[in-house]
């Protein structure tokens, strides 16, 4: 009964705190993108196969994968539903930090997250569109709610695309002044984004104490998947240690803000969707330290092949 109530739940989120939500992500893209040249993508450029990996693993069989285990374990419709949301988000920003901190490949994951949010502007709505359609009982839901695909383009545009390209083209004009702003805005953007969560959860928090328990495993399962997922890929194309772990990170760590504004946007503050969703944006980040604290602190043989 608990379980089926949960389709039926929904977050409070007024439109104002939604708006913050959304100005402060793509504030956040925006410091982002201030660190990121357009070398890093010339970068990428010259090895193409990376590109093509990285694709394969994020966007392609992440996406695939979750639908199969969406079919497997059958999870309420709105549960299904944000998982699918997350396996269509890009990869989270944070995977650079934490791709620093597990001492793999830093340039890489810089390019490949930049490179994931250009692509994520059309992947992003497309997989979700098609996964969704696909089961029946989010299919259902989909109906209901009538999700405009362009609009929904237009959104992932505005909050990831438009920062992105503004926030390069800043650093390459005056890399001084893009170094400055990063400074500011940083810390003022995290603390922003957090703020809002916080006062989110504590507007709902009889919801999530209702329901946060019925969403654990299955999203523990599903990122620790993802994980594995970007670092069997990596494996079976051959790479270095130092690039499994880096695609690893970046297929694991997705950019949960994106999909928390896309629930609330879209779908009501669907009740299932929402909690998936703000359960996998902490979870990823304790799942992320654990896995660069065991890669930071031992030296594998590996790291030389």
């Amino acid at each position: 009964m608990i379980l089926e109530q949960i389709d039926g739940a929904r977050i409070v989120f007024n439109d104002q705190s939604q708006t913050i939500l959304n100005i402060t992500l793509a504030t956040f893209m925006f410091v982002v993108a201030l660190g990121i040249r357009i070398g890093d993508f010339k970068n990428l450029l010259r090895r193409p196969k990376l590109i093509l990996i990285g694709i394969l693993s994020q966007f392609i069989l992440l996406p695939l994968l979750t639908f199969l285990l969406v079919r497997v374990f059958e999870p309420q419709p709105s549960v299904a539903l944000g998982m699918i949301l997350v396996a269509a988000c890009p990869g989270g920003n944070v995977s650079n930090f934490l791709c620093h901190l597990a001492k793999g490949n830093s340039a890489l994951s810089v390019s490949l997250t930049a490179f994931a949010t250009f692509m994520a502007m059309f992947m992003t709505p497309l997989n979700f569109q098609l996964y969704g359609s696909l089961y029946e009982p989010t299919a259902e839901i989909l109906r209901t709610v009538s999700v405009d695909p362009l609009k929904l383009v237009n959104l992932v545009l505005i909050i990831l695309g438009i920062p992105l390209i503004l926030g390069m083209w800043l650093r390459s004009a005056n890399s001084l002044l893009a170094a400055k702003i990063s400074k500011i805005l940083k810390p003022i953007s995290v603390i922003a984004f957090i703020s809002i969560i916080v006062v989110a959860f504590a507007n709902n928090f009889e919801v999530f104490e209702a329901f946060i328990s019925k969403v654990i495993g299955i999203g523990i399962f599903h990122n620790l998947l993802a994980i594995g997922l970007g670092y069997t890929v990596a494996l079976f194309f051959k790479l270095e240690f130092r690039e499994r772990k880096t695609l690893a990170i970046e297929t694991g760590i997705q950019n949960a803000g994106l999909g928390i504004i896309l629930v609330f946007a879209f779908f009501d503050g669907l009740g299932g969707m929402a909690v998936l969703v703000a359960f996998w944006g902490i979870w990823h980040n304790i799942s992320g330290l654990l896995l660069a604290w065991l890669w930071s602190g031992r030296r594998y043989k590996l790291e030389t092949t």
